[in-house]
């Protein structure tokens, strides 16, 4: 039998749906033991306005969705604005088949979200460790490869709302040491040689403006580890224009680069302010 409520009997429960995994289940059941601690939390909200079903609302306007398995980037946009514009506030939250790992797909690229403070972020749910796990401060470095930071929060230690609006708080400014590649160029003439598409077209771009990969050191490929980009991100409202500007300035107005510090966004913004 699949885990429920001990005090609900499984026909009663409104945690299982028919063909849910064990993992998606037992997540659900997690979140809302905690949630419950200190908040109203209705499980498998049915929400007319949307004809949709939202795995847990918190507050009557909160919905945290647990997602334990691909599902088509269409599908995932349509649910997000369709909470949107009934005036809810979605967080997704992965589980296993979906965590970070070397390099960001299509798919993760629309569970990210932003703050000023945490940069690019996404929640993972771990049932076996029984925590939940904050990727903060993404980003993407030349190889296609994601650099970041990791925060961990036990199942039930402290409030879950305070755990989820933590990218939003007031906090100290976060960072880290980038890992560069001394052989960049090396890695570059490689990818030409092969032809892969990206720097196939970086190449062709170039070309048209009389520039040439294939001539640059590794100083022009500086900095190496950026800010994620995609043509849209699915959870993410904020025109990210001027956080993009801003840190290729910093960067390009640096004297010394043999090394890259990462750092949140709100940080060049200040810098930008201090000029």
């Amino acid at each position: 039998m699949q885990p429920h409520f001990a005090h609900i009997s499984l026909e009663e429960c409104r945690f299982y749906r028919e063909n849910e995994s064990a993992e998606h289940l037992n997540l659900k059941a997690e979140l809302f033991r905690w949630a419950v601690q200190t908040e109203e939390v209705e499980v498998e909200a049915f929400l007319p306005a949307l004809q949709q079903i939202a795995d847990l609302l918190v507050d009557e306007k909160l919905a945290l969705e647990v997602q334990c398995s691909p599902l088509s980037i269409e599908r995932l946009q349509e649910r997000t604005l369709s909470y949107r514009q009934h005036g809810y506030q979605v967080l997704w939250l992965l589980g296993r088949k979906l965590w970070l790992k070397d390099s960001l797909t299509r798919l993760q690229k629309d569970f990210l979200y932003f703050s000023k403070n945490m940069g690019f972020h996404l929640w993972e749910l771990d049932q076996e460790k029984q925590v939940l796990r904050l990727q903060y401060l993404i980003h993407e470095d030349l190889h296609g490869k994601v650099q970041h930071k990791t925060k961990n929060f036990p199942f039930g230690h402290g409030q879950l709302l305070d755990i989820l609006r933590l990218p939003f708080q007031k906090q100290e400014m976060n960072s880290f040491l980038a890992q560069q590649d001394p052989q960049i160029c090396n890695y570059i003439r490689r990818q030409l040689y092969y032809q892969q598409p990206r720097w196939m077209r970086l190449q062709a771009k170039l070309y048209q403006a009389g520039d040439n990969l294939l001539t640059k050191t590794a100083e022009d490929f500086y900095p190496q580890v950026r800010p994620i980009q995609a043509t849209s991100f699915s959870q993410i409202t904020t025109d990210l224009t001027g956080y993009y500007q801003q840190f290729e300035n910093y960067y390009a107005n640096l004297q010394q680069k043999n090394l890259q510090i990462v750092y949140s966004p709100a940080f060049y913004e200040m810098i930008r302010e201090k000029c």
